[in-house]
């Protein structure tokens, strides 16, 4: 967690710190054509171009899993919503004694996974809402279980228990997808080529008498806000974008569950 908080820090000071890069970039190609005017300029376009092209690629490459892991975290959210309301409804299949205990159970099940999004940002007391919900599962499991093999109707269990079987598989994918993120070794190189990139755009603009103070900005903020954007589809709900809309969808559900 104070890794996924650093990241975003560093993301907000990227700005500055590229137009620093920058301006030191343009001092160092202002020295270096002071002292060799012709020859400052030899061998820079494919160190430019092997660095632009491996910079580029990163970032194709990181934004494009970050986007497709947000995309999947809120695909399994749907499965796992419509999961549980499988699961509630065929309840009803199992005998009548046994149906408000599970019920009850879960309704607190429901409650537990509202509780882990709206504390997302307290890693203990997610962990104690996870195990939390892993022990009314069990409870779920063995009330279910045992009025399915008590009732001895083969419907029953055929039906009732996948359903269960399929809303825990659900669950526990879901957890499992939330801690998978890009290495952050990949995430300080995408920062470290960022730095060398405004490095060499400095170098290149000694050339000209004056900066060109636009062009910098613009260099400097599309840099820091592009990877903002992909720190935030990696870790959503630590910054601007959020899964709110998905999160919805059980507290829908659990409005079903009166």
């Amino acid at each position: 967690m104070a890794d996924t908080y650093l990241i975003f820090l560093i993301a907000g000071l990227l700005f500055p710190v590229t137009l620093i890069s920058m301006e030191v970039g343009r001092r160092i190609g202002l020295r270096r054509m002071a002292k060799d005017p012709e020859g400052a300029r030899a061998g820079v376009g494919a160190v430019e171009g092997a660095v632009f092209a491996l910079f580029g690629l990163l970032i194709a490459f990181t934004f494009t899993s970050a986007a497709s892991r947000y995309e999947t975290r809120r695909n399994l959210i749907v499965q796992h919503t419509n999961a549980i309301g499988t699961a509630w409804l065929r309840l009803d299949m199992l005998p009548a004694e046994v149906q408000p205990a599970l019920r009850k159970d879960f309704r607190l099940y429901v409650d537990g996974i509202i509780k882990v999004h709206q504390q997302a940002g307290n890693k203990e007391a997610v962990d104690k809402a996870i195990a939390y919900l892993g022990k009314l599962q069990d409870e779920i499991w063995k009330l279910a279980e045992t009025a399915a093999s008590r009732d001895g109707r083969p419907q029953v269990a055929t039906l009732a228990l996948p359903a269960l079987n399929e809303m825990f598989d659900l669950t526990a994918s879901r957890y499992a997808a939330s801690r998978f993120h890009v290495s952050m070794v990949i995430f300080w190189f995408l920062i470290f080529l960022s730095l060398i990139a405004s490095l060499l755009v400095g170098y290149a603009m000694a050339s000209a008498k004056l900066r060109n103070w636009l062009h910098m900005i613009l260099f400097a903020l599309l840099i820091s806000l592009m990877l903002y954007v992909i720190f935030d589809f990696e870790y959503p709900r630590h910054g601007i974008i959020q899964m709110g809309n998905a999160d919805h969808l059980y507290i829908e559900l659990r409005e079903t569950m009166q």
